[in-house]
């Protein structure tokens, strides 16, 4: 079958990606499900396998790849039959048990661990690829490339802004770099929520465009290594000096500061990751001052992907699709990705 190979380790990523041959799956073992790819989307995550990541091994040739759409060929035999012939969307992130030993305590506030399916192992971008079926959601017939685009953006935002912070109707929410996966995401879900919603980038054209899909506010990220931008300030303003609920910064390093000082008394700082670099300078003071919380967040539940995947099948909530690709044009999907210069997903489409 055809895949979308990274042959090597390196920074930048997309020289190193071409469309090769790999070899065919074997039949699916208990539990899992072989799944014939329609459209599978790019993230952020590609880059980071592609560049290496430290603490896990990995090894290259390799396929990443953490979301997709596509049809069940075959399932296990232990598995219900009727999987056979469903469009799915699938849960990147398969949670591993936990590994008791004598005396240890209760795990009940314990996060999950999970391996994730294109990091740790090889991923959805080929023709077919195998799944566990618990991880896998009907979309009926939504369009393959709208629901390849959903997943693991949407599932990360879900989790992170509505069961870990707790987002409720009408607060207020900064969401900083829009324009990526899981800043898009965001967005969409405030809005669903009614939350009225601030932006931050270094584009102006992405901040029209985030207006043009209900951004409430859009601010113009200025700053450089050598001066910082205290658009808190900005922020603090639109809300008449009382600061926003939540805020949303998958950047890190180059924005952590500004949102921990733009946040209203017992307002979230959510995290799903750190692109700019994890060692942030912050603010202790205001933290404790203010009852601030921190709240770091890694993909989903399979429960909350049946939630999320239910919203989608109803059309209610929709990703926001940049660009679609030939699996001929994977080199080009990836330089894409790799310049920032998406509005969205990134998407490659099979069928």
């Amino acid at each position: 079958m055809k895949a979308i190979i990274c042959t090597r380790q390196g920074s930048p990523v997309a020289p190193n990606i071409h469309l090769g041959d790999w070899p065919d799956e074997p039949p699916p073992p208990p539990g899992h499900a072989l799944i014939r790819t329609l459209a599978s989307a790019l993230n952020h995550m590609d880059l980071w396998v592609g560049k290496g990541i430290p603490g896990i091994n990995l090894t290259w040739p390799r396929i990443s790849g953490c979301d997709a759409c596509g049809v069940v060929e075959a399932v296990g035999p232990d598995v219900d039959p009727t999987w056979v012939g469903q469009r799915v969307i699938v849960n990147a992130a398969i949670a591993q048990p936990l590994r008791p030993r004598p005396l240890d305590p209760p795990a009940t506030t314990l996060a999950p661990e999970y391996q994730l399916i294109g990091e740790h192992h090889h991923g959805m971008l080929r023709e077919r690829f195998t799944a566990p079926v618990s991880n896998l959601a009907p979309v009926g017939e939504t369009d393959p490339v709208q629901a390849a685009a959903f997943g693991l953006t949407m599932l990360t935002a879900y989790s992170m802004i509505v069961t870990k912070g707790s987002l409720r109707s009408g607060q207020t929410v900064l969401i900083t770099g829009i324009g990526g996966g899981v800043a898009t995401s965001s967005l969409k879900i405030a809005k669903f929520l009614g939350c009225p919603v601030c932006v931050t980038s270094r584009h102006q054209w992405k901040l029209d465009k985030a207006a043009e899909l209900g951004a409430d506010c859009g601010i113009l990220d200025r700053s450089t290594p050598d001066s910082p931008d205290d658009w808190f300030r900005q922020v603090r303003a639109w809300t008449n000096k009382r600061g926003v609920d939540m805020a949303v910064d998958s950047t890190g390093k180059a924005t952590h500061l500004n949102c921990i000082k733009s946040l209203a008394r017992g307002g979230a700082y959510v995290t799903p990751g750190c692109t700019s670099g994890p060692d942030a300078t912050t603010d202790l003071a205001r933290i404790y001052w203010n009852q601030l919380r921190i709240l770091g967040s890694t993909m989903g539940t399979n429960d909350e992907f049946a939630e999320l995947t239910s919203l989608l099948r109803a059309r209610r909530l929709t990703p926001i699709v940049d660009q679609v690709f030939t699996p001929q044009q994977c080199r080009q999907a990836y330089e894409r990705l790799e310049a920032g210069e998406q509005f969205g997903k990134v998407v490659v489409k099979w069928e």
